[in-house]
């Protein structure tokens, strides 16, 4: 969808969650020695300036990154901040003036021996994605359909992958496109972790996707974090959810403790809430 642009949404409460749950996942897969391969089917810019250009325009980073920093502030805490949030947190200050996108997390977070795979469509995006990782010997960023792009990789030399994807959703074929994406995925290269975004709307295409996506694997997680109410027939985003298809060991452990503060740093009223199924 040439129209959609990530830096409209940038910092906002799904990149939030996405990207703490994307941190998390990559951690864990670290500490086997072996390469690592990271796939980002809809990487987007990479990085963006908040308070500039797209972002700016709605300002939903201010429900998102800038709520859950004042949030975490010292005077504001009420609890222990969850070890995930707090390594969110820190990688998110390391790279000011700069908001990370999720490629630049995962590179700042891969080895040496690892490798990144990220795929935007949109030439307006693809153009800083490729000048930040110019020089950076790890990364292939291509100007392709990421979806078309991902069977080519898998399955990947070091059989070790993670995969993310993160579509605008604006098509509503997009929704089908993921499931049969992971479902091509899945046959390729079966011992892969998948992790599909999704957002929480009043459309049947949103509420059916986490339970088609969770049939293609034996282990999974359903995450989902909602920062307010929604009402039928509404178009608002209430919050979002991740489906991780093979996740790594202790990720439902480490979930079950920073879901709650998410709920309490980034929750608007009395619908706020969250869920891990498995």
């Amino acid at each position: 969808m040439l129209s959609y642009r990530h830096g409209f949404h940038a910092g906002n409460h799904a990149d939030v969650l996405k990207h703490i749950v994307l941190m998390e996942c990559i951690q864990k897969l670290l500490k086997k020695d072996a390469p690592l391969l990271y796939v980002d089917t809809h990487a987007g810019a990479g990085s963006y300036v908040l308070r500039e250009g797209y972002a700016a325009m709605n300002e939903e980073w201010a429900g998102g990154i800038e709520r859950l920093s004042g949030f975490a502030e010292p005077e504001n805490l009420t609890q222990a901040m969850p070890e995930a949030v707090a390594g969110y947190l820190s990688l998110v200050r390391g790279c000011a003036p700069a908001y990370p996108g999720s490629p630049l997390l995962a590179a700042r977070l891969l080895r040496r021996q690892d490798h990144l795979a990220l795929f935007e469509l949109h030439p307006g995006d693809f153009a800083p994605l490729s000048t930040l990782f110019a020089d950076d010997n790890r990364v292939q960023a291509r100007n392709a359909d990421g979806f078309n792009a991902l069977r080519g990789l898998l399955p990947p030399i070091s059989r070790r992958a993670l995969v993310f994807m993160d579509p605008s959703y604006e098509l509503a074929a997009d929704y089908e496109r993921v499931t049969a994406s992971v479902k091509e995925a899945l046959r390729r290269f079966a011992t892969g972790v998948y992790m599909v975004w999704y957002p929480l709307l009043e459309r049947d295409e949103a509420r059916q996707l986490p339970g088609r996506l969770v049939q293609l694997a034996d282990k999974s997680l359903d995450i989902k974090l909602r920062v307010r109410s929604s009402q039928p027939g509404e178009r608002g985003m209430s919050g979002s959810g991740l489906v991780i298809l093979n996740p790594p060991w202790l990720l439902e452990e480490a979930m079950a403790e920073t879901l709650p503060y998410l709920v309490r740093a980034l929750g608007e009223d009395e619908g706020a809430g969250w869920s891990i199924r498995t």
